[in-house]
């Protein structure tokens, strides 16, 4: 698997996603999404880790030192989005190619298939703002909305009320890391690297679903 061939600049942030090849679902059951949030942690570190290590208490893993520092997480059927920055030279293409190789030599030997899981090389926004920033908050916790209604953003939200329930009890984004729940997930994030641009838990919430507002 080919890394990108740039230079990720340390102390900056990056929006990073990718999906799966020709937009396949790459997600087929909860197991996968399992899976592939364990490796966001085991991924970050300098120390090598064997594939089946993962069914274990993964997240007392001795990683060694972390590649780099994630603020929010979300997947999705087809694709994930990780916002992010390296805490040292190389940090970032190293983390993405260990953590989309574990989950492809996994999806595939569990699906009985071969060739290449992704649709190219993973993308990358540089965040040069804090206006930009503070919104990737938002924008990719409320990602999974598209799951229930694919076209919440250009019809506006049906239900607000369905809407932040369902996002409330998204298992497989950062959200609850961010609301208060205290669940073993949260040490994949390092939001001490990030801006603490939401004083409260409460704070939080209004901010993600303010952009609920804007789609009406």
């Amino acid at each position: 698997m080919a890394t990108r061939k740039i230079s990720f600049e340390s102390g900056k942030y990056f929006h990073i996603y990718n999906r799966g090849n020709s937009k396949q679902v790459i997600f087929q059951d909860n197991s996968d999404y399992t899976r592939f949030v364990k490796l966001l942690f085991l991924s970050n570190g300098s120390n090598a880790f064997k594939i089946d290590y993962v069914g274990k208490d993964i997240f007392k893993f001795e990683r060694g030192d972390n590649l780099v520092s994630i603020g929010t997480y979300c997947l999705m059927p087809n694709h994930f989005h990780v916002l992010l920055t390296q805490k040292q030279n190389g940090g970032i293409s190293k983390f993405i190619l260990k953590l989309q190789t574990g989950y492809s030599m996994y999806f595939n030997r569990k699906y009985d298939r071969t060739g290449s899981l992704y649709e190219g090389t993973f993308k990358s926004q540089s965040v040069d703002n804090d206006r930009h920033l503070k919104y990737l908050f938002s924008y990719i916790h409320l990602n999974p909305l598209k799951i229930i209604d694919p076209k919440w953003r250009e019809d506006g939200i049906k239900n607000r009320n369905r809407s932040v329930a369902y996002i409330d009890n998204y298992p497989f984004s950062s959200y609850q890391d961010y609301i208060g729940s205290n669940r073993k997930e949260s040490v994949i994030l390092a939001k001490e690297e990030f801006p603490r641009y939401f004083q409260s838990t409460d704070s939080f919430k209004d901010e993600v679903f303010d952009w609920l507002n804007y789609s009406q």
